[in-house]
């Protein structure tokens, strides 16, 4: 359930990195407003840098511009300097670079960059932008406590409130798995959002997940299909709950409108729709279905999946089908309780021949309850005109205390219809 987060935060890292590198490179190193809103704001006394740490840097970002960007690493890690707005200049011209280099380089990036930003002497665009990107690369970073502190420095610091900026904290107090908190800023964010995000609704889905408040994760979920319609995961995940809730009849028509629209693609989700049908008593659809995925390889074709297909058409009362689904879990398995069952369904289409075959597999096998196939033996043999076998089967079947007296009850039945044929015993 949760996001993916270190595509996520790469993109935002390299992007943040790339805007504020093209900002260097266009000399910025002027005081500039960044829309700070606090009450008040007066715009400090610009910085500049000494001389000869300026046309170092200056000859590193034409390098840059040039495309040399390990030139101008080079050129910027020779650079030495003394003051401290020079340093934070360097360091956090030196971090970008890096970053941009190799993302390999991010632990060794994030040092230089905290350290510039720490120092407070940067102009306050650099400053503010500074913030967020150490944010970004701290959550990258798996630092999540710092990343929090970063963001929030960056709203304290702007006296703005961004719906990205609550996202991130989000995604950081879920890795630390502080859900209570996720929930909050989730919220914060998403009363912020000019258009819809998927992002604060799906770490709030995954927070209730965590802490088990199924009820309240349904509602984000019928939020998130609303609004994001087109996405399969959200049809599916909230198929998935309304089971978790025991609400079938909406798993159901969730699941059959995600089939329908081609968003079941997943064998967990396959197995839910067929189970929900068989569960809501349309079993002949459930079985229809699951022969249809487990021909296209949806569901796979193992003893287990068949047994159910099969029980799913011996639900519908379509034995014969059902007969030759558990003959093909038992051909997989050697179950021989797949044997019973498909005797027992032949017994039922009067297939006889077949119904002997498949009980007597059931007791070659081992069966670990014989009595019962014993008397359906019995019966398939009466049926056929077997009365010998069908009498030593009763006898057998007599011997299961549960089964002694309707075994007792056929014996003399059989002995009559074997005396009327001429047949002895």
């Amino acid at each position: 359930m949760k996001l993916l987060k270190n595509t996520f935060q790469r993109k935002s890292v390299a992007l943040c990195s790339l805007v504020m590198l093209s900002s260097v490179a266009a000399n910025s190193f002027a005081q500039s407003n960044p829309a700070i809103a606090c009450p008040g704001y007066k715009q400090p006394k610009t910085q500049i840098l000494s001389e000869r740490t300026g046309k170092k840097l200056q000859s590193a970002i034409e390098a840059y511009n040039e495309e040399k960007l390990s030139e101008a690493i080079s050129i910027i890690r020779e650079i030495d300097p003394k003051e401290e707005f020079d340093k934070a200049a360097v360091d956090r011209l030196y971090g970008q670079m890096l970053l941009m280099q190799d993302p390999k380089n991010a632990p060794q990036a994030l040092t230089l960059l905290e350290g510039a930003v720490k120092a407070k002497v940067l102009n306050d665009r650099d400053q503010a932008d500074l913030l967020q990107l150490v944010g970004d690369l701290s959550l990258q970073e798996e630092k999540y406590r710092e990343a929090i502190s970063y963001y929030n420095q960056w709203m304290e610091f702007t006296c703005k409130e961004e719906e990205k900026m609550y996202t991130r904290m989000a995604q950081a107090y879920s890795e630390l798995q502080q859900y209570d908190k996720v929930i909050e800023a989730a919220d914060k964010a998403i009363a912020l959002q000019e258009k819809p995000d998927k992002n604060p609704y799906a770490l709030k889905v995954n927070a209730y997940h965590e802490t088990k408040n199924y009820p309240e994760g349904l509602k984000t979920l019928e939020t998130l299909v609303q609004l994001f319609p087109t996405e399969k995961q959200w049809w599916t995940q909230l198929g998935f709950y309304y089971m978790l809730t025991e609400d079938y009849p909406k798993a159901l028509s969730t699941f059959s409108l995600a089939y329908k629209q081609g968003f079941v693609q997943r064998p967990a989700e396959f197995k839910a729709l067929v189970q929900l049908y068989a569960s809501q008593e349309v079993p002949f659809k459930s079985a229809e279905l699951q022969k249809k995925f487990m021909e296209a390889g949806e569901i796979d074709n193992d003893a287990d999946s068949i047994a159910t297909l099969a029980n799913s058409y011996h639900q519908a009362k379509e034995f014969k089908e059902a007969a030759q689904y558990y003959a093909q879990a038992a051909q997989k398995s050697n179950d021989p309780e797949m044997y019973r069952k498909q005797g027992a369904l032949l017994l039922t289409a009067e297939d006889y021949k077949g119904a002997i075959t498949a009980l007597e597999r059931a007791l070659a096998a081992n069966i670990s309850d014989p009595g019962k196939v014993h008397f359906s033996l019995m019966e398939a043999n009466f049926y056929a005109g077997n009365y010998r076998d069908a009498f030593e089967h009763a006898e057998e079947a007599a011997k299961d205390a549960q089964l002694r007296r309707n075994a007792n009850a056929w014996i003399p039945y059989i002995k009559e219809k074997a005396k009327n044929r001429g047949i002895r015993l």
